[in-house]
Parts: C-alpha cells; sequence; structure tokens
C-alpha cells in the first residue's frame, strides 16, 4: 500500500463522494470561472493536476477568496464536498 501522497491523490475518495455528483455541481456552479469542467484556467485558476491538498480546497470552496472567489460556507453537504473533491481530481491534466 501506498502512502499518501502530499496532495492527497493516493487517498481514496471518501465515503459517498461521487466524482459524477461533482461534475454536475462543477458545472452548475463552478464551471463559469474555471474554464473546460476545470481543465483550463478563466477566471479562475485551472484545477486539472492541481497539487494542493483536499483540505485546502475544502477551506477555499467553503471560504472563498476576497474579490476572487465566493465562499460557498455550509451551501454543500460534506458529500457534495468530498465529490466535487473526487471530480477535480478525475481531472487528467492535458498541459493545457
Amino acid at each position: 500500500m501506498r502512502p499518501p501522497s502530499r496532495t492527497g491523490r493516493s487517498r481514496p475518495p471518501a465515503p459517498g463522494a461521487d466524482p459524477v455528483i461533482g461534475s454536475q455541481i462543477f458545472t452548475n456552479l463552478c464551471g463559469f470561472c474555471h474554464q473546460d469542467g476545470g481543465r483550463v484556467a478563466g477566471r479562475g485558476p485551472k484545477l486539472a493536476g492541481t497539487d494542493r491538498p483536499d483540505d485546502y480546497i475544502l477551506n477555499r470552496i467553503r471560504t472563498g477568496k476576497e474579490g476572487a472567489m465566493p465562499a460557498y460556507g455550509r451551501a454543500f453537504s460534506d458529500v457534495q464536498l468530498r465529490s466535487l473533491i473526487a471530480y477535480i481530481r478525475s481531472l487528467k491534466d492535458d498541459g493545457k
């Protein structure tokens, strides 16, 4: 068994995490800024291949970034948040 990487990519998805649900949430709320499903930078950064840890991404979704990203606070359940992470981790970095 491999130890978790710094990015947490080798960790299995959290129970109930579903990248398909994450994709739906992402398309409806995140895709305007994180273009091409998060595969290329737009108003927001490219997320495919991110080396940010899961906890960092979760915190950014919850608290936002002043002047750059709205805070979604408690808008999502834990399963929805973990599904967003599962979707982001499923993105392939094709170098765009």
